[in-house]
């Protein structure tokens, strides 16, 4: 019988109680750039403002490398910020099996690992990189097996300076307070996540969750039963949950709130779309994207701009906040009432865009980079950045008027922000990268396949 044990581990004997806080305090400050809560910061906009940010770093060195921190296992989980503190998730294989294959390939078989894994939540210090608290939450066998550049602690935390939210996919939601003890723990089933077409490749979950008014939401698009639900985050028990006619998906979903408008923006292959923040109730629904999707929804001003690719559409959709129904086109167009504009073939495969200063960026696995008008999606740059043999899983971020584009191989591209392209630097952590980083009072926050770093002027 499979065993699965989950608990709060004792606080470490070193730890003091100096570390103990007052949750109100993790919430006092709300200055712009500091606090960075969930995938892709605040509302997934993937920037920040307000700080000096570098351009310039060397691993080797130590130039601008504020710490380096050694965590064990894999994570793809972002690490997340909230005042002083840094949370991260890790999976560590028992078996040793804590590899990965990077590179552009097109293989699709998982990783056959039986072994027994250990799920961990790490609070490290944002000034050092000490670790202030490290939390087992479940030591079991996996239900659901990953893609070789996948690990099992996909999924980037939420946090709100009160609750840290770990998703561990087919593993479960977990609830942690801001000092490291376990509140709840909800299973969801095996989330089975793999390619439709062929469902023994198990690829692992990629949803993030999301926090927003005191709700957890989830997106579960799965090979069967998919849904979207919302929790109250005290408690973990379901407030709704709405049935999606999708596919596996790894999107994490989108909170945007305008007047009397509070909707739950989601990607998919099926059914991207809109659905009401309290009820679940769908606003809008769109099909015709690629079969495979990955970013997640980006809200600037009144557009909402999606992405996705693999299969014959691999869209990009640039669709009104205030849409409603369905905002399907038909035929050859590329715009209507509810689509600003669209384009075909030209969707990222992995990377969520970004929209920076008047531009969409967008760019594919293998590094071909367009960037578009954010208004009319006139297209302004067409460049490779890297030299084509690369891939690129993580999706870049801006900040003091840079754009920061990290490739798998841990090569850092650094450039310059506006409608012409310009390369200000190449950066190498020495490490292969699969996760967005952070930003946070300037400093850019990594994890790599073994350390967290903060890099930083």
């Amino acid at each position: 019988m499979r065993k699965r044990r989950c608990f709060s581990i004792p606080r470490m004997a070193m730890l003091s109680v100096m570390l103990l806080v007052d949750p109100a305090s993790l919430r006092a400050d709300d200055r712009p750039g500091v606090h960075w809560p969930t995938f892709r910061g605040p509302g997934a906009v993937g920037f920040a403002e307000g700080f000096t940010t570098p351009s310039e770093w060397d691993a080797a060195s130590g130039k601008n490398i504020q710490w380096k921190t050694p965590i064990p296992g894999l994570g793809h989980g972002s690490p997340v910020i909230w005042g002083d503190r840094v949370y991260i998730v890790s999976a560590e294989s028992g078996g040793g099996n804590n590899g990965l294959r990077v590179g552009l390939y097109g293989d699709i078989a998982p990783v056959e690992d039986p072994s027994g894994h250990t799920w961990r939540v790490l609070c490290l210090d944002k000034r050092n990189g000490e670790i202030i608290w490290n939390k087992i939450a479940l030591e079991a066998v996996p239900r659901i097996k990953r893609h070789p550049k996948a690990s099992h602690a996909n999924s980037t935390p939420a946090i709100d300076g009160r609750h840290v939210v770990a998703f561990l996919g087919a593993e479960g939601l977990f609830c942690f307070d801001a000092n490291g003890e376990l509140m709840w723990k909800k299973d969801l089933g095996p989330l089975d996540s793999g390619y439709y077409v062929v469902p023994p490749a198990q690829w692992g979950f990629g949803s993030s969750p999301v926090i927003h008014d005191n709700r957890v939401i989830i997106q579960c698009d799965v090979q069967k039963d998919s849904f979207l639900a919302a929790l109250d985050i005290e408690t973990g028990s379901e407030l709704w949950r709405t049935p999606r006619n999708e596919v596996p998906t790894w999107g994490t979903p989108t909170v945007h709130v305008a007047g009397d408008r509070r909707q739950i923006i989601v990607n998919g292959y099926k059914h991207i779309g809109g659905y009401d923040l309290m009820t679940g109730k769908e606003i809008w629904k769109l099909t015709g994207g690629g079969d495979i999707p990955v970013p997640t929804p980006v809200v600037a001003g009144d557009l909402v701009y999606i992405t996705n690719a693999h299969g014959p559409k691999a869209p990009v959709y640039a669709i009104r906040t205030s849409a409603s129904g369905d905002i399907s086109l038909s035929g050859d167009a590329t715009k209507n009432d509810h689509i600003a504009w669209s384009y075909d073939r030209r969707g990222s495969y992995m990377q969520t865009p970004l929209v920076y200063r008047g531009m969409v960026y967008a760019a594919r696995d293998n590094g071909v980079l367009t960037a578009y008008d954010a208004a009319g999606g006139d297209i302004k740059i067409k460049e490779r950045i890297g030299n084509g043999s690369t891939g690129f899983t993580a999706s870049p971020v801006a900040a003091d008027g840079k754009v920061y584009y990290t490739s798998e191989e841990g090569d850092v591209y650094v450039l310059q922000a506006g409608p012409e392209f310009k390369l200000l630097a190449t950066n190498a952590l020495g490490e292969v990268c699969m996760t967005t980083p952070a930003i946070s009072e300037g400093k850019l926050y990594f994890r790599t396949q073994h350390h967290v770093w903060c890099v930083g002027g």
